[in-house]
């Protein structure tokens, strides 16, 4: 009987839709601006399917940080363990991993962000193996998987994958939200891995010819854009250079629209996102991998929602990377938060990579597609 703690951090990612870029220190601001908690729905997918398998047993702390999502998941056998009051905080986390610890659990499988990956680390080190469910803003660790469906994958096959050394890191996230990004490796902790089915930590590349492929591929998106139609910009360097071409400043970390070669807005939320593209506006969506994580969507761009691709189309979405970063970058990701729009992508997608030029690059697919 393998047995994992599980905890959840059910705050984790409620900044990314209203635009605050990380929800650590900003709860209350998230809540002002109308987030949704979103951490629960995403741990569920992946208890669920771990609900049908046999061989599993779960330790868990009281209400959201674990018990409600089990119990609503119909996974059988589970013990709590650890018990909170109030809102949850970042010593409950540590104390839960501590208790897990403890109880000599074989792997703690939790859902948050790089905070929620930071507690835990803290708590336990690297005694215990850990894997997190993609559910922050940003995740720029390596400890989590793909998404909620190969999350589970990880933790059925954990006994046939191997455990490797994967990055803990930690990002200031007021520089963050001042657009401005600063890392440093926390830590390194265990994590049970598949190829291709946990993440990479960010790399941020800095070659000499990196700025000159930018500016290619900013002046070819010039030449190809179409008047009166609406370009949403995602984070990111190259996305920022796009804009540079045209003579616009751009939010480094954020998402702006551009239209006729004028900024419309800038560091939008997805509310005001989806409202630029009510009565029919024609738009397209620029963006561009995170570092060598690959992903398209679902990290640090989650103002561009399931719905707003949908409404945009995912036919309108430009893929722009440079040629060091795509050799980087094996398979692409796409996590929307919606599988169901995930599996509506081609196994593969065209990415604009210079001038008048682009590589075709595969889109990672759970297998159960």
């Amino acid at each position: 009987m393998k047995r994992i703690g599980f905890l959840i951090n059910p705050v984790a990612g409620m900044g990314g839709a209203v635009g605050l870029k990380g929800t650590d220190g900003n709860v209350n601001e998230a809540l002002r601006r109308g987030a949704l908690p979103q951490a629960q729905d995403r741990a569920l997918i992946t208890l669920a399917l771990l609900s049908r398998k046999a061989g599993l047993s779960f330790v868990t702390c009281s209400g959201a940080m674990g018990e409600e999502t089990l119990k609503k998941a119909g996974v059988p056998d589970y013990k709590v363990l650890y018990h909170y009051t109030g809102e949850s905080r970042a010593e409950d986390t540590r104390q839960a991993a501590q208790t897990f610890h403890k109880a000599g659990v074989d792997l703690i499988l939790f859902c948050g962000g790089d905070g929620t990956a930071r507690d835990i680390f803290d708590a336990v080190g690297r005694d215990v193996s850990i894997l997190g469910i993609p559910a922050g803003v940003k995740m720029y660790s390596a400890v989590f998987a793909i998404d909620p469906v190969t999350a589970a994958e990880l933790v059925t096959r954990s006994d046939t994958a191997s455990l490797r050394d994967s990055e803990v890191m930690d990002v200031d996230e007021d520089a963050y939200r001042a657009g401005e990004l600063k890392t440093r490796l926390y830590g390194i902790a265990r994590t049970p891995v598949l190829a291709g089915k946990v993440q990479t930590s960010k790399h941020v590349f800095e070659e000499g010819n990196e700025e000159r492929a930018k500016k290619e591929i900013a002046r070819f998106i010039r030449e190809i854009m179409i008047p009166d139609v609406l370009y949403i910009l995602g984070a990111g360097t190259t996305t920022e250079s796009i804009a540079r071409e045209i003579g616009v400043n751009k939010t480094l970390l954020g998402v702006d629209a551009l239209m006729n070669g004028k900024t419309v807005a800038m560091d939008l939320d997805e509310k005001t996102l989806w409202a630029l593209l009510d009565h029919g506006q024609e738009a397209k969506i620029l963006l561009s991998p995170i570092g060598a994580q690959g992903f398209i969507l679902g990290r640090g761009n989650q103002q561009i929602s399931a719905r707003v691709v949908r409404k945009v189309g995912i036919v309108n979405l430009i893929v722009v990377a440079t040629p060091h970063k795509l050799r980087e970058t094996p398979i692409l990701y796409v996590d929307s938060g919606d599988s169901s729009l995930d599996a509506e992508f081609e196994d593969t997608v065209l990415v604009v990579s210079g001038y008048r030029m682009a590589q075709k690059k595969r889109i990672y697919q759970p297998d159960h597609r």
